[in-house]
């Protein structure tokens, strides 16, 4: 019994000794973050003192551990604004930047946070959370740099505002090495970037054409995208198996492009184009893709701008080509009131020659008035197509797999249609797509599911179209348009 307390006293001295060791340090510089850094130990914490940062560059460079990060924070979150040429760089591994606001500055070059130390190493384990790049452009919009830079693995960018960026470069770009990232973006406000009117307007790019056939194993979830106009690609895929889930367009005049790489998988998205031309939806190009559980309505895009363009293919195409679509599934997905649903062949031409092949058009509603089902631009090499539904619109493709009656879709929970309990859908997929376990409501399916990317269940909804409420930093909830 006098052993037992003896460990136990010893463990209370341990632990509050633990505590003791934490330290805080108050900084108000780049260089007293520098000097704090020295003395810094994984549990610490550098606060930034509330206030204008002007021309800080600000050196995150040091190691943390998994059960001990090293966090770097504002004093109160959205209170530390960092201008003029102010940038970050996270160095390491295992550390946290927290509630900082980027407002109204420029940089030259490269990017305004990046996940480096130097030029040379990748972070690993970092976060940058809570915080905001609002305004951050050079007087001339065709001076190129990034917003936030990803290399290194296992690192995470969540509930962060990205606002109007209006000059040359990608926004967020994932740069890949021989090594797969996987990193995780969730949970961000990206809003409002104006037509670039050329190449590099993407709002995420996760790697390059150089890069296109390494894997990233990165994911992109829960993010919430407003009037996203930089150019056609909004986000540009350029790795293998990537994941794009759970994310909300509203008015986003472009697709999500799996632009180069194989093996993605784009899955319970939501997009609403609210009849503005130019918006679109998912753009495959490459092999083995998945699209499945997606929601798309409202989309007013025509050819690379369409619901759901599946591009032709250049022979022996080199990296920054069009390589041909093969493989592809898309299933479960439901369109409803797009200009243009599946365009087959876009682009097709004397070097873009290749028609898409062995590719799969399964279970899919299709309700609209004008237009057609799939257009074909180039004839697809060997599509099966079985399970999908269509009314109010006409077909381009043979009848079997496509079967013209009313889904009886109605106006319901969370804002986008949904099948009734009379739907002909409910209980009536064709083929065995057991590997799809759940709807866009992130509910179970049924054994023997139903047509469209919504089951008729009543089950408590994982997933839902996102509003800038839901995501973003915690202290800027009321924002202005």
């Amino acid at each position: 019994m006098l052993n037992n307390k003896i460990f136990s006293f010893i463990s209370l001295l341990l632990f509050f000794s633990a505590i003791s060791y934490s330290k805080e340090f108050r900084t108000s510089s780049a260089k007293e973050i520098r000097e704090a850094l020295k003395e810094a130990l994984p549990g610490d914490t550098i606060i930034m003192l509330n206030g204008n940062w002007i021309d800080q560059e600000i050196k995150f460079e040091t190691t943390g551990t998994e059960e001990k990060p090293i966090i770097l924070k504002a004093e109160t979150p959205g209170k530390v604004i960092l201008s003029g040429s102010s940038k970050l760089r996270i160095g390491g591994d295992h550390l946290i930047v927290d509630g900082l606001f980027f407002k109204n500055g420029n940089i030259n070059k490269g990017a305004v946070i990046e996940f480096r130390d130097g030029d040379e190493k990748g972070s690993k384990n970092c976060r940058l959370t809570n915080s905001a790049i609002v305004d951050y452009n050079p007087p001339e919009k065709s001076t190129e740099y990034k917003w936030v830079s990803l290399y290194g693995e296992h690192n995470r960018v969540d509930n962060c505002y990205f606002r109007n960026k209006t000059n040359a470069g990608c926004l967020l770009v994932v740069w890949l090495s021989e090594k797969p990232n996987y990193h995780l973006i969730d949970s961000n406000y990206f809003a409002f970037r104006p037509e670039l009117g050329e190449n590099g307007g993407e709002i995420i790019r996760v790697g390059t054409s150089h890069w296109s056939m390494y894997p990233s194993h990165t994911i992109v979830e829960n993010n919430y995208f407003e009037d996203c106009n930089g150019e056609r690609e909004i986000i540009s895929n350029k790795s293998f198996f990537n994941i794009y889930r759970h994310n909300t367009f509203i008015r986003c005049k472009g697709t999500l492009t799996l632009r180069h790489g194989n093996k993605c998988t784009v899955e319970g998205n939501f997009f609403f184009g609210e009849n503005i031309p130019m918006t679109g939806g998912i753009r495959i190009i490459g092999e083995d893709h998945k699209v499945i559980n997606n929601y798309f309505q409202d989309l007013a895009g025509e050819d690379v701008f369409s619901a759901l363009p599946i591009m032709n293919g250049v022979p022996d195409s080199p990296l920054n080509r069009y390589f041909q679509v093969k493989n592809a599934l898309i299933a479960f997905n439901t369109f409803v009131n797009c200009k243009y649903n599946i365009v087959i062949g876009t682009g097709a031409d004397e070097e873009l020659s290749l028609n898409p092949i062995n590719s799969t058009v399964a279970n899919n509603i299709f309700l609209g008035k004008e237009n057609t089902v799939i257009t074909k631009i180039s004839e697809p090499e060997n599509f099966h197509c079985e399970g999908n539904i269509y009314y109010g619109i006409e077909t381009e493709v043979e009848s079997e797999g496509f079967k013209n009656i009313d889904p009886e879709l109605y106006f319901g929970e969370n804002g986008f249609y949904r099948p009734s309990e009379t739907s002909p859908a409910i209980n009536n997929v064709a083929g065995n797509y057991d590997f799809i376990k759940n709807d866009i409501d992130g509910q179970e399916r049924s054994e023997q599911k139903d047509i469209g990317c919504d089951e008729v269940i009543k089950d408590y909804i994982y997933n839902k179209p996102l509003d800038k409420f839901d995501v973003g930093p915690r202290w800027m909830k009321t924002l202005e348009e």
